[in-house]
């Protein structure tokens, strides 16, 4: 290979790869940068001949004199909990498609640490997205004016925000039970400190008080496996026979701990969780639960975050951008945990 072949002095561009593709410049763009909005054999194809060409976005050339850091702080509650790996990849994935480097931060599901980390980055990351901070929304408010940040399943006022809505995935689990003849239903909470909590909460009640259904509530519980046997022990006490988890980590620990009491699970109880983390559908029975985009949020979150840092093309950010709000749907996905209400409850 001669030295004209490895001549770094003329950068490989958008149109290079465009006319090596066959598509338009402004599809590789979007495939690079956004690549959930491109058919997936253009956008494997667009990124096998990036690296082909040894392709660098000029967002990096451009960090050597824009005096940015070019990387993002993800800060997450737990990093041991499922749910993140997908918040994780989804921030991953856009950051690298934009040239950018994550930061990544387990905080433990503690609000100190959180204080702690947000100031730790300043100065080393040009933004941050926290995900189901533990803040008040005036301290998140507090650290928004020093430092750009996008909060996934917060709603702080002023602060641009990702919602993913399972509240309306409460309400498809309410209905669920409802129809197979369950007019009692028991919330497993999550931690006080956590907003999607009270969100559930509310929802629930609301729906529940629509279709005449009798609710209570449980806990607080911490968002782990091993909280669920706590959690079905007092689900067994109250006679619940259908139960709505805060998460699915909190379900699974109740469907281990209902079996070895002896609780047929659909049988003589009900579980939904929230989330469908990775092995919802592998647990015995597999777990009846709301259906997050989580990647998604990851993504979403970032596009916003770049369009706050003006480091995204106008037509490039997402539509979600100028209203500085979005809300995700979910669905209720059924598997085998559900089933009719007993004849006689215990």
């Amino acid at each position: 290979m001669s030295s004209a072949d490895t001549d770094t002095s003329r950068r490989v561009t958008i149109r290079d790869i465009a006319d090596a593709t066959g598509v338009a410049p402004s599809t590789v763009s979007r495939a690079l940068s956004l690549p959930d909005r491109v058919n997936h054999a253009t956008q494997q194809r667009i990124q096998q001949a990036a690296r082909e060409l040894g392709y660098v976005p000029n967002s990096q050339a451009r960090a050597l004199t824009s005096g940015r850091t070019r990387a993002v702080a993800v800060l997450v509650s737990d990093i041991t909990n499922p749910f993140y790996f997908d918040v994780i990849r989804g921030t991953q994935h856009q950051l690298a498609a934009a040239g950018w480097t994550q930061l990544l931060v387990d905080t433990e599901e503690s609000a100190e640490a959180e204080v702690a980390a947000l100031s730790a980055v300043a100065g080393k990351a040009d933004g941050a997205v926290l995900t189901a901070s533990r803040l008040s929304d005036a301290q998140i408010a507090r650290f928004a004016e020093r430092t750009p940040l996008v909060v996934v399943n917060r709603r702080p006022a002023g602060v641009p925000s990702v919602l993913i809505d399972t509240p309306g995935g409460v309400e498809q689990a309410v209905q669920h039970l409802v129809s197979l003849g369950h007019r009692d239903v028991l919330y497993v909470a999550g931690p006080d400190s956590s907003w999607s909590n009270e969100r559930r909460w509310r929802a629930l009640v609301r729906v529940a008080k629509h279709l005449g259904v009798r609710v209570a509530r449980i806990g607080p519980h911490a968002p782990f496996v091993d909280s669920g046997a706590a959690a079905a022990d007092a689900a067994v006490h109250a006679g619940a026979t259908a139960c709505i988890a805060f998460n699915d980590l909190i379900a699974i620990g109740m469907l281990t701990r209902l079996r070895e009491r002896g609780i047929r699970v659909p049988e003589d109880m009900s579980v939904v969780g929230c989330d469908d983390i990775f092995g919802a559908d592998f647990c015995n029975p597999p777990l009846t639960t709301m259906t997050s985009p989580i990647e998604r949020a990851g993504r979403v979150a970032i596009r916003m975050l770049l369009g706050r840092l003006d480091a995204l093309p106008a037509d490039e950010l997402p539509g979600e951008h100028a209203s500085g709000a979005v809300a995700l749907p979910t669905h209720l996905t059924v598997r085998g945990s559900t089933g009719p209400a007993p004849a006689r409850p215990r």
